[in-house]
């Protein structure tokens, strides 16, 4: 085991480091943590469109008063569902616009750039080859002006990560030539920017647009279209249940070494959950049942009590012969039932500690294993609601799919982390009391 830790450390340790320092990564995250808010309150009108009741398999006349006032709201519901899902649909509905301007704007500000032209820049670009103006026949002869949202939505995410670097980048090269006006200091800061504004949206309109023009004229396909097409397959791997429970696994390594896993692989298991939590929200939004088991509560089933799935261990800790352990896991339960583990990752500590190594890098991947065949075999309900971060696992469990059954599964989950961590846990139990009896005696002979 020591080979092994010096191995890990040596070698995964300053990858770890690097990547989690990455500044396009950093940005990704960072940028997609922005939106998280808008898509929160977008899921809340979603909840209203949708409670968590079948009228065809009850009786108004027969039910209680809770079954009654529930199908009371399923029946206000479907008569004003229009206008419940209005604000899903400019939340939700536009993660691709926002996600364009938010990325490029955390990107932006890691260069010491204007970073709010750039978001907009961003977002202009985004709008102009992803999406289409169509007239839209009103009434018997008339027509309106329309855009098209296919790719404004989570199924333009990919390509709103693309473009956000891209026009950074273009941006930020010509910075670096110093095209720029100097006007003289009694000019308004406000004039300056919008004119050294002009070149760089002009050259990424250019450069973007053109190469869109281009992919149309020779492959028949739109900018988004073609990168969807080349990407497919790279989406296909990271939506495989295999290489996401890996990268969970590989998360809980870097955890071991010390290092913070989960800000190095947030962003694309995030970004691979977000787009299947919005692939389910539409085709509920449609009156479908959702069917994509990769969608963002699987990386709730992987932080059940944070990194390492640790919940488990808090309940054999509380119970602990061992002082230190007992009041670690007491301080540590409101954190963990909130996804949050640093107490536990580095109180116990779990860092650089063989003898928990094991069922805290292989628990959360069991746990998101289990989690996608019992949204496949039809024993939880697969989320379509982003639930927000740091709150009670259970409250995001129900809110996921406004479905008990996925609450329970997390129970069985955190049951699952108490049997896998108990013959580890009580090895390491052993060392902590022995720790703390030799600690007493050295107390002891000082006092005397």
């Amino acid at each position: 085991m020591k080979r092994l830790t010096d191995f890990l450390d040596k070698y995964l340790s300053p990858l770890g480091t690097k990547l989690g320092n990455q500044r396009h990564l950093k940005a990704l995250s960072n940028g997609m943590m922005m939106t998280l808010p808008l898509l929160v309150i977008g899921s809340i009108f979603m909840m209203l469109n949708n409670p968590p009741i079948n009228i065809q398999t009850v009786d108004m006349e027969t039910s209680n008063v809770f079954i009654r006032f529930l199908i009371n709201w399923k029946q206000w519901a479907m008569a004003n569902s229009e206008s419940l899902l209005a604000p899903y649909h400019m939340t939700f509905g536009m993660l691709g616009l926002m996600t364009s301007f938010s990325v490029s704007y955390c990107l932006a500000k890691s260069y010491k750039m204007d970073a709010a032209v750039s978001g907009i820049m961003t977002m202009s670009v985004f709008l102009l080859v992803c999406s289409s103006v169509v007239q839209v026949p009103v009434g018997d002869n008339g027509t309106i002006s329309a855009i098209t949202s296919q790719y404004l939505s989570s199924d333009g995410l990919f390509v709103a990560l693309i473009l956000s670097f891209a026009c950074v980048e273009i941006t930020r090269m010509v910075d670096k030539l110093g095209i720029k006006v100097k006007f003289p200091s009694s000019v308004p800061s406000m004039v300056t920017t919008f004119v050294n504004s002009l070149l760089p949206l002009f050259i990424n309109i250019i450069v973007i647009y053109g190469i869109n023009l281009m992919l149309i004229s020779t492959l028949g396909k739109s900018f988004p279209e073609a990168i969807m097409s080349l990407l497919t397959p790279a989406i296909d791997v990271g939506n495989n249940i295999w290489v996401y429970a890996g990268i969970i696994m590989f998360s809980n390594v870097l955890w071991f070494l010390g290092i913070n896993g989960t800000s190095v692989i947030f962003s694309i298991v995030f970004m691979i959950g977000l787009a299947g939590t919005g692939a389910n929200a539409e085709m509920v939004a449609r009156g479908l049942e959702p069917t994509n088991p990769m969608n963002l509560q699987l990386f709730r089933y992987a932080m059940l009590g944070g990194a390492g799935g640790t919940l488990g261990l808090v309940v054999l800790m509380w119970k602990s012969k061992s002082a230190k352990l007992k009041s670690l896991a007491r301080i540590s339960v409101v954190p963990g039932i909130c996804s949050i583990n640093e107490p536990i990752t580095f109180g116990v500590p779990i860092a650089y500690n063989p003898l928990m190594a094991i069922p805290y890098i292989l628990t959360p991947s069991i746990c998101v294993v289990l989690g996608y065949y019992a949204q496949v075999w039809g024993f939880i309900t697969p989320g379509y609601i982003a639930d927000p971060s740091f709150i009670p696992f259970f409250i995001q469990g129900w809110m996921s799919g406004m479905d008990i059954r996925n609450v329970i599964f997390m129970f069985l989950c955190i049951g699952l982390s108490l049997v896998t961590f108990y013959p580890f846990f009580k090895a390491y139990e052993k060392v902590a009391i022995q720790q703390e009896v030799e600690e007493a005696k050295e107390e002891e002979e000082f006092e005397w």
